[in-house]
């Protein structure tokens, strides 16, 4: 029951499809909102932001891999994944990027999914300024989504 990646282009905030939605993206562990693709999210609902805001300050499962899932309307959910350490690479020059911990919300999200009948929609996820590769998201996101029949459809802007 395996699904193939869709590539469409497009806006990830307005994903496209009658079914429960999910829009995952990466955020970091540092409470921090206010560049890349949270900006869009932001302009089209203020609850994913200050839900993550709310998160951070609280701690009590604010941690790497963890998600949360922020409802924004009938049948469509934000997923913010913590997949990403602080927002600057490190000392030997490391992404902020945390595959690992991507792997752990990809596989939460998946759980979500199938439980709510919901298909995923996404930016290319830990590409932006989290530093991450697509061959690397990629195979993260067939082995925890698309391989558990979990519909996904990546926007390019």
């Amino acid at each position: 029951m395996r699904k193939e990646i869709n590539y469409i282009k497009g806006d990830a905030t307005a994903p496209v499809g009658e079914n429960n939605k999910i829009i995952a993206h990466i955020c970091n562990d540092i409470g921090r909102w206010g560049k890349g693709f949270v900006l869009a999210l932001s302009q089209r609902w203020a609850e994913p932001e200050q839900a993550y805001k709310n998160w951070y300050k609280k701690r009590d499962d604010f941690l790497p891999g963890a998600v949360q899932f922020v409802q924004v309307e009938p049948n469509l959910w934000v997923a913010n994944i913590i997949g990403q350490h602080t927002i600057y690479n490190d000392k030997k020059g490391n992404p902020p990027i945390r595959y690992e911990w991507v792997r752990a919300g990809l596989a939460r999200v998946a759980d979500f999914a199938v439980a709510n009948n919901a298909a995923v929609h996404m930016p290319r996820i830990g590409c932006g300024l989290a530093g991450g590769t697509w061959d690397k998201i990629e195979p993260l996101i067939d082995e925890n989504l698309s391989d558990k029949g979990v519909e996904v459809t990546v926007y390019d802007f």
